[in-house]
């Protein structure tokens, strides 16, 4: 496996606040309770306060939980490790369909690796995979996108007229069945018989978006033995119901400290990454099956129709704590509140909201995990590093966008000796032109721009020469635009990092068993903060 790593700063549209955090952690230091090491995460597990009684009781929930999901041996030997004291490495991610983005799985095997490593330096640790089953934006997962043969291939379903229903409990019908055995019949096809098994029998029309993706995730991570966490589970909100009663006792305190979080976020030069406004609160209600946003007003809490006296509504989160769920900004803390949380495996986003959580984490909670940034990839296949040094290219190249791309593989398409008597008369032209300049010049030092505009616009029309000699030969033999199209679809699949667009499963279908292996290794703390060229089979 050939591979090469960049800094996340080599990666197109990362926040500002994200990349200060990996490299000038000095900068935002005020925003982050954390310098984001192993070494830290070592420190916070030695000191983690986490009580007994919580412990037992989330520790039988998610035991329950994994069961019904089909968890094997090594998810149950982690479980009972839980629950006689082992700490936490968690991540999560929505519950996208056929397992979503790549990103998805490079989040779990980031946690499973750091769990990993912090075992075997003494810290007994599990790795959890938090399911965000509660979310409501159903557009963000009833779609995924595979690069199959050169191309993407879409699969979607219907929205089925949900708006507002947590997507975890949205069930699958008939035609996710049907596109799960679309989709395992053309993993198939690329050898990975077990991962179409594993696809047909998560994803079958009585499952929902949650169940489905949790049996995936439970077969795919079977030996690694991730714990998979669905936050949907009453039994855990009865358990976070204090948190729920102190966001909303003491919202107005909470509020104020995020409004102050992001005028120091703007002060310092970094966007806030979610709005705070002075109607804010931090929960949502789940009122008539959708999830409606409580807001605040002239003492009053306001959900859908429905309005409440303060009293009143804290008091409900006691007697039906299943109908309130966190915003984004409150969903980690809960989450820490109900896990022994010591490494929170987040990408760019994540870890930029997180700066303004760590108000809402030291006022309701008192601690907070080591961030850490998750492992990220970019996959390169036979046919795709064949043409990337065919037309000496880099994968960097093609995120730059498709106007340079076909430029780039024009000019190297003219055939050699071509290519050579081009660089040649270039190079002789350039030399003439330098040298003819300086007689000009020392003629007329006004006619210095003249002669550089000259210079530049032969250069430019040499190489627009250049390039329709390799147009000319491609319409001759009809390749480039299929080699523009595999390149593009594969690692700039929709402008976007492949990662962010494209499902996992049809590569390592392609790869075989060793792939996810292969993958985590490149996971560890060490290499934490790089995103990886990965060339496979």
């Amino acid at each position: 496996m050939d591979c090469r790593s960049l800094a996340f700063r080599q990666l197109p549209h990362q926040p500002a606040l994200f990349l200060a955090y990996l490299e000038k952690f000095e900068k935002v230091k005020s925003f982050y309770a954390h310098v984001p090491t192993m070494q830290l995460v070592m420190q916070v597990s030695r000191k983690l306060d986490y009580p007994e009684e919580r412990r037992a009781e989330v520790a039988a929930i998610l035991g329950k939980q994994n069961v019904e999901l089909g968890a094997g041996g090594e998810t149950n030997g982690n479980l009972e490790r839980l629950a006689n004291g082992a700490v936490v490495v968690v991540s999560g991610q929505q519950v996208g369909l056929f397992g979503g983005p790549a990103y998805a799985i490079y989040k779990a095997l980031t946690a499973i690796q750091i769990a990993e490593e912090l075992t075997r330096s003494g810290i007994d640790a599990v790795p959890v995979f938090w399911m965000a089953t509660e979310d409501h934006d159903l557009e963000e997962v009833r779609h995924t996108s595979w690069f199959d043969a050169g191309k993407l291939i879409r699969f979607e379903l219907p929205d089925g007229n949900v708006t507002g229903k947590p997507v975890g409990r949205i069930p699958l019908g008939d035609e996710g069945e049907r596109l799960a055995r679309e989709a395992a019949d053309l993993l198939q096809k690329q050898g990975g018989e077990l991962l179409a098994q594993y696809l047909v029998e998560s994803y079958k029309a009585e499952e929902s978006y949650g169940s489905a993706f949790g049996k995936l995730f439970a077969r795919l991570f079977a030996q690694q033995g991730l714990i998979l966490v669905d936050p949907l589970d009453t039994g855990l909100h009865k358990i976070a119901a204090p948190l729920y009663q102190h966001a909303l006792a003491e919202r107005d305190e909470l509020n104020e400290k995020l409004l102050q979080r992001e005028k120091d976020l703007d002060r310092a030069g970094f966007d806030a990454q979610v709005k705070v406004t002075s109607k804010s609160t931090l929960l949502f209600r789940f009122e008539d099956g959708a999830r409606q946003v409580v807001t605040a007003s002239n003492g009053q809490f306001l959900a859908g129709e429905r309005t409440w006296a303060r009293e009143e509504l804290t008091h409900l989160t006691h007697v039906e704590p299943e109908k309130f769920s966190p915003n984004a900004l409150f969903r980690p803390v809960v989450q820490d509140y109900l896990l022994p949380t010591v490494a929170f495996i987040g990408g760019p986003a994540e870890l930029s909201y997180i700066a303004q959580s760590e108000v809402v984490y030291q006022h309701l909670l008192g601690r907070m995990p080591v961030m850490l940034p998750r492992a990220g990839f970019t996959l390169v296949d036979a046919k795709a590093g064949k043409l990337l040094r065919k037309y000496e290219l880099q994968v960097e190249e093609v995120w730059a966008g498709s106007q340079d791309l076909r430029h780039k593989m024009e000019k190297q398409s003219v055939p050699g000796s071509l290519a050579k008597d081009f660089e040649r008369d270039q190079r002789q032209i350039s030399e003439m032109l330098a040298k003819l300049g300086e007689k000009i010049e020392a003629l007329d030092p006004t006619l210095k721009g003249t002669v550089e505009k000259t210079k530049e616009g032969i250069e430019f029309h040499l190489d627009k020469l250049r390039r329709k000699a390799g147009v000319a030969l491609d319409q001759k033999e009809g390749l480039l635009d299929a080699y523009v199209q595999h390149l593009e679809s594969l690692l700039n699949p929709h402008k976007a990092l492949q990662e962010r667009e494209l499902c996992l499963l049809p590569f390592l279908a392609r790869w075989g068993a060793s792939g996810l292996s292969e993958l985590q290794k490149l996971c560890s703390a060490k290499q934490l903060g790089h995103h990886f060229i990965v060339e496979f089979p």
